[in-house]
């Protein structure tokens, strides 16, 4: 094997404890060297071996980096990948990819004039839901999708103290945060929408920035709904697809996040196992008869992202999680706003035509 794609992280709080560091040091193919946190060493006391550094300039003006991977706030997603990118590094950058399609077209425009490999980290792709969601559609098992309904929602009526996504700041609120993570996923299966009607709230009588949303993305035939809220203690069914000759529904989350967040490595026969009790449910018809039972989620691995770009970085593959479907990603919130803004239904203009897959 060539020699591992040394890593540069920025920023050590719960996005690269939780989905980045985990990665790149179990897998062979990364090396992490250095961690910029601005006036901690938290780095050091997990990983005793990284060098800890106090500013992006130093961080990206170290020769022996490859990979910068940037996990701090969403205003810094476009400095510090435009930085990072003018130093010759690649550069893998949290969703979402910039807080304006303006910055997001800047960024695509820089990386494909400089050669290297930029990417936003798009780890819902590599989700057990999602996989298996994919693999049914891409088998026809439904038929034709005509409704599509997806949930991100979560319990949570507090606040939560000295948390930025929730301040009133660029790229704060919901839709950014989790909505980026739905709205990829369903360009991913179903290409641009042509029109978006959208809804986007403050439920919460201490929300500063939106806390809840919804979206409906009309493809024609078929019919798109994206929903997240933070007041949802009881939460139905994650996804909901109906199809012309079947239907699929899911309920549970890929157990990734929460092993993670619970110390675990990503390794082992069972990472990203699914518990039997939350398979989603199958009912369709098979060669002319009907079926309605449980199916076996697929595995999840968070690591299938970064095996990908490493592809990609060495051995020039295809890049899968390319910086224009980070720009679509942005132009859709952009939309959203401009649709709740104006109360009303208005077209998916403005989108990079690029395939997913």
């Amino acid at each position: 094997m060539a020699q591992p794609i040394r890593v540069g992280l920025v920023g050590f709080g719960i996005s690269a404890t939780v989905f980045h560091a985990p990665f790149f040091v179990t897998l062979p193919e990364y090396e992490l060297v250095a961690v910029l946190e601005r006036t901690k060493n938290e780095s050091q006391k997990k990983y005793p071996f990284v060098r800890v550094v106090r500013s992006i300039e130093e961080l990206v003006a170290d020769p022996s980096i490859d990979l910068i991977v940037i996990t701090t706030p969403n205003e810094t997603h476009f400095p510090y990948s435009k930085a990072a990118l003018q130093a010759g590094k690649h550069v893998v950058v949290e969703k979402p990819f910039t807080n304006t399609t303006a910055e997001a077209k800047e960024l695509v425009e820089l990386a494909a004039t400089s050669g290297k490999i930029l990417s936003v980290y798009q780890n819902r792709r590599y989700v057990s839901d999602f996989l298996t969601i994919r693999d049914l559609l891409d088998k026809k098992l439904l038929g034709d999708v005509h409704e599509f309904e997806g949930h991100y929602d979560r319990y949570r009526a507090e606040a939560r103290p000295n948390a930025w996504r929730e301040a009133e700041k660029p790229g704060s609120g919901i839709l950014y945060d989790l909505g980026a993570h739905l709205i990829d996923q369903v360009l991913y299966l179903f290409g641009l929408p042509q029109s978006i009607t959208a809804d986007i709230r403050q439920q919460r009588p201490h929300a500063k920035v939106d806390d809840y949303f919804d979206l409906r993305l009309n493809y024609g035939f078929t019919k798109v709904i994206l929903h997240a809220g933070m007041l949802v203690r009881e939460p139905g069914p994650r996804y909901m697809i109906h199809g012309t000759i079947g239907s699929f529904v899911k309920y549970g989350e890929d157990p990734q996040e929460a092993r993670l967040r619970a110390g675990a490595l990503p390794e082992g026969e069972d990472w990203g196992q699914e518990p039997a009790a939350i398979y989603g449910l199958l009912h369709t018809e098979v060669n002319g008869e009907l079926v309605r039972q449980q199916i076996p989620s697929q595995a999840g691995d968070y690591g299938l992202y970064y095996k990908n770009l490493y592809n990609t970085i060495v051995h020039q593959a295809q890049l899968l999680e390319k910086p224009e479907h980070g720009y679509n990603t942005v132009r859709m919130i952009e939309l959203a706003i401009e649709s709740h803004t104006r109360q009303c239904t208005i077209p998916c203009s403005g989108l990079i035509n690029i395939p997913y897959r």
